[in-house]
Formats: C-alpha cells, sequence, structure tokens
C-alpha cells in the first residue's frame, strides 16, 4: 500500500462504513439494515449463495421475515433452484425492484441433481433404513441407531443434537454433514 492510499476517494470510508465493517466482522450473522450495509458487506465479500443458504443466511437480509426464510430453505431443499432475482422475487410474492437493492450479496449458481459432485440430501427425521444406507459414511449399525434413537428421542434438531445424541466422533460428523438436511 502506497503511503497516501488513504488520501484515495476508492479507499476513503465514512465513520459509518468503517463501524459497519466492523460489526460485520465481529457478529458472522450480523442481519443487514440498509443499502449501504449491503454494499459494505459486498466489499467485504459476503455473498450469499440463495440455492445453498440456510434459514440464518436469509435472515441476514433486510426485510426477510422469519417465515419467508424459511419457506425459501425449505424450496431450495427440495430441489428448487433460483436463476435469478426474478425467481426469488415470484417466490416472495415480491417486485424485482424490491429484491434489487440485495442483488450485490446475492449469488445464483446452479447445482446439477444428477452431479456426483452435489450429494442427494437425506432428512434423518424421516430417512427410512434403506435411505440411510445409501450415504457413504453410514453403515447398517448406524442407520438403525439413528431410527432408533429418532423413534426413542423424537426428532433431531440438527446436526449438532444428532452428534450428540448417537455420540458420534468428530471426523463422522464431518463426513455426515454433507449428506444430512434437518
Amino acid at each position: 500500500m502506497a503511503i497516501f492510499d488513504w488520501l484515495s476517494p476508492k479507499t476513503r470510508q465514512t465513520p459509518n462504513q468503517q463501524s459497519i465493517q466492523q460489526r460485520l466482522k465481529r457478529d458472522p450473522y450480523y442481519r443487514l439494515q440498509s443499502t449501504e450495509e449491503i454494499a459494505v458487506a459486498a466489499k467485504l465479500g459476503l455473498t450469499i449463495d440463495v440455492n445453498q443458504a440456510g434459514v440464518d443466511d436469509w435472515l441476514r437480509l433486510p426485510g426477510i421475515s422469519i417465515h419467508q426464510a424459511r419457506t425459501l430453505f425449505e424450496l431450495t431443499s427440495s430441489g428448487v433452484q433460483f436463476c435469478c432475482l426474478e425467481d426469488l422475487a415470484a417466490a416472495l410474492g415480491w417486485s424485482v425492484q424490491r429484491l434489487t437493492p440485495l442483488q450485490p450479496i446475492l449469488r445464483f449458481c446452479y447445482y446439477d441433481p444428477e452431479s456426483l459432485v452435489t450429494p442427494e440430501l437425506v432428512n434423518p427425521n424421516t430417512a427410512s433404513l434403506e435411505q440411510l444406507t445409501k450415504i457413504p459414511a453410514v453403515d447398517l449399525f448406524l442407520a438403525r441407531a439413528i431410527l432408533q434413537n429418532r423413534f426413542d428421542g423424537g426428532p433431531y434438531r440438527n446436526l449438532a443434537d444428532l452428534q450428540r445424541r448417537l455420540e458420534l466422533n468428530p471426523q463422522l460428523t464431518s463426513e455426515l454433514m454433507y449428506y444430512l438436511i434437518f
């Protein structure tokens, strides 16, 4: 960095932008409040892949309610893919203009369901023994343990709950997280 770069209009930040930047760095799930915050987040490299976003990711966006975040997550979890801002607007029942300010951090990546790189996601709360054994890291013994524990203790809340209840080691949990959805 040159000595006088701080004078450059490209790098000069207002105190408000510096404050926003600090908040975003401190809190990875900070909920963005304005277009200015979205611009700062985009400059920091924050992106949200709309086809892989979880409920918490959606809630980072200004104006998105918990109900809408859950709906978008359910849609993508069931295989619906959003290709553009218009698709997202249609799913929310909003105008494209209302979503346009969010565009700097939204990424529309396509995932081929037939690809070997994109694993089929299995919900351990509804999966059968056969579905569970199709997961590479799950043998017959573990599949039965998942089903029995689900029967005895109710549905799993998330991956951490599954790990705790089944006393899975971190390595196995790391392998499972790419195949499970709750």
